[in-house]
């Protein structure tokens, strides 16, 4: 019961709210008085902008093959734990365990780190399009000294 009038009150808020908004008018470039912000950004369209890089440049092609070596070396290690008996905690065993499906997902984590590289590249986030690969790298080598570190498991 409480729920219901609580659902009620926010829905006449919401509807009251919304007939408010759908009463303003659209103001037109002649109303809008001249600000610093549009100042300044003026001033910012005629400054020359950085220099781009292109996306498979020397930087990224090192930072790409980082993060395939982290991917092979999380999988040798997610191997070795299997072998010595102990359970994988992020996939199941049984994708573990057949090499080529593990071998494909850890190939699709690098498509993936590299493709949102590639978006990040696209929408002008360079500095984010680097990071993404220099976090997917360290954790991906992490985790993989993790395995490498665990006790071998005896039954």
């Amino acid at each position: 019961m409480l729920c219901r009038k609580i659902i009620l009150l926010l829905a006449s808020i919401a509807t009251t709210g919304a007939s408010a908004i759908r009463g303003q008018e659209l103001a037109t470039a002649d109303q809008i008085p001249p600000t610093r912000a549009s100042a300044s950004a003026a001033k910012n369209q005629t400054a020359p902008l950085r220099q781009e890089h292109r996306f498979w440049d020397k930087k990224n092609a090192w930072l790409f093959a980082g993060v395939g070596a982290s991917r092979a070396l999380d999988y040798s290690s997610t191997l070795n734990l299997r072998r010595r008996g102990d359970n994988e905690i992020l996939v199941t065993n049984d994708l573990v365990d057949n090499h080529a499906a593990f071998a494909v997902v850890e190939a699709a984590g690098t498509a993936v780190s590299i493709g949102a590289s590639y978006l990040f590249h696209r929408s002008g986030h360079h500095k984010l399009e680097r990071w993404t690969s220099i976090v997917h790298i360290g954790l991906t080598t992490s985790g993989a000294v993790r395995n490498y570190c665990l006790p071998t498991a005896h039954p």
